[in-house]
């Protein structure tokens, strides 16, 4: 068999395979910190796995905005309170593949 041949051969299928492949989409979590009456809250969020386990800590941005990328999987949102309050509670979410889950979280003030 002539070389040039496979050559054209091994490239024309590799380039084949590389246009076939779908490119992974990102996944992860975005959202809005949110405290008393809605207004936006900066914050510190932990992200656990369902075991306990901490996976990451991040800061929102000052209107309390968020955009994490993560693995598709199941996770527990921590809120922290370093005082104790304000305080917010714990959410299970799950990331899908391909796909950004949308989360709120609202923090009590302790204001009544």
């Amino acid at each position: 068999m002539n070389i040039k041949f496979l050559i054209g051969v091994s490239i024309l299928l590799l380039a084949t395979w590389s246009f076939h492949s779908p490119a992974p989409r990102e996944s992860g979590i975005e959202g809005q910190v949110l405290i008393g009456t809605g207004q936006p809250y900066q914050a510190t969020l932990t992200v656990n796995s369902p075991n306990g386990g901490m996976i990451l800590q991040f800061q929102t941005d000052g209107q309390g905005h968020f955009r994490i990328p993560l693995a598709p999987g199941e996770y527990i949102l921590h809120p922290e309170s370093p005082n104790g309050t304000p305080s917010a509670v714990d959410q299970l979410f799950v990331v899908g593949t391909g796909q950004y889950t949308q989360i709120i979280v609202n923090y009590d003030s302790g204001i009544r």
